[in-house]
């Protein structure tokens, strides 16, 4: 996607995240949930969730999780008489139309069919392929972002040492002393993670997307860089050579057989060295047939602002705005 377009799309979605005119929620529909274990394909129909979440100031807003007295309400609504053969067929059509998981593909015999099978096959060589392949370097290079390394020395220890991909090389460190900024408001990094494809296919849209959003936001932007085999945590370790407020880190998404090429943000209010997990937030699925890059950039600006003005992320974020 081109420059000028991708500055379009993450306009107007910042436009919209900032729009304070209340809008009239969509009323709640209901899925049709089916039981598995029973012979006569009854199903119950459970009331969806509304997304009606006030915002606030203009900031993006975070999910909240159902109160306990809507599952209590869902669990004891009986389960309704058996639908006819064809509306089941015509719903199962329906709710295949709407989900690339591998649903009602049938079997022959006591085997998948032929076209099934092999449509899995070709997943899971992409997922591996996702995993043992390398990042495109013209890529980062446009993208002005330069290189530096964990203390893995090869794929096979990147898999089976999670350890090593949390923890940056001496080298590195000097070459992160050196080049980048110490103290900005916002740090981005970049890694492979679990999928180079994932970088490939979707960095330059979410990358040019946050950086323009960002901007729009009057944010300070520290030096960006390239962590080469890299575990989520390895932002603890920038956060202590660098100190920054917020640090946004994309990384490749361990590959499925829906999808090997998702990009996920995670975001931490001053990472340092002994941050749990429990302080760090992400917003995942980021690819083309999940959530749009270009808009994923954009929405990471307003989360980022909010995480700076409750000086907090993850949990004790969603504490806070309670």
């Amino acid at each position: 996607m081109d420059q000028q377009t991708i500055e379009r799309v993450t306009r107007l979605v910042m436009e919209k995240m900032k729009d304070k005119k209340t809008q009239t929620s969509s009323p709640a529909s209901e899925v049709k949930m089916w039981d598995h274990t029973s012979s006569n394909n009854q199903y119950k129909s459970v009331e969806s969730a509304n997304d009606s979440d006030d915002e606030i100031e203009g900031r993006a807003v975070l999910s909240k999780f159902p109160s306990q007295s809507d599952k209590k309400k869902s669990r004891s609504e009986p389960i309704s008489k058996s639908a006819s053969t064809s509306d089941v067929d015509e719903d199962l059509k329906e709710l295949k139309s709407k989900t690339p998981a591998r649903i009602g593909v049938g079997r022959a015999g006591v085997r998948p069919k032929t076209d099934t099978w092999l449509r899995f096959r070709y997943d899971h060589a992409a997922a591996v392929d996702a995993v043992y392949g390398n990042v495109d370097r013209s890529l980062l290079e446009s993208l002005d972002l330069f290189v530096v390394n964990t203390k893995v020395t090869d794929q096979e220890t990147y898999i089976r040492r999670p350890d090593y991909g949390r923890k940056l090389s001496e080298e590195s460190k000097e070459v992160i002393r050196e080049k980048c900024r110490k103290n900005p408001v916002v740090q981005i990094i970049v890694s492979d993670g679990l999928s180079s494809k994932a970088i490939d296919e979707n960095l330059e849209d979410v990358y040019l997307s946050l950086q323009q959003s960002l901007e729009s936001l009057g944010l300070d932007v520290g030096t960006p860089f390239f962590i080469e085999k890299g575990r989520v945590a390895a932002m603890d370790e920038v956060g202590e050579e660098l100190q920054p407020e917020v640090i946004v880190y994309l990384i490749g998404e361990r590959p499925g057989l829906i999808s090997a090429e998702s990009v996920s943000a995670y975001l931490c209010y001053q990472p340092r060295l002994g941050t749990i997990e429990s302080q760090r937030q992400v917003v995942s699925n980021i690819h083309r047939g999940g959530i749009p890059p270009v808009e994923a950039g954009a929405y990471l600006g307003g989360v980022i602002e909010k995480i700076l003005d409750y000086e907090a992320s993850g949990v004790e974020l969603v504490k806070k705005e309670r």
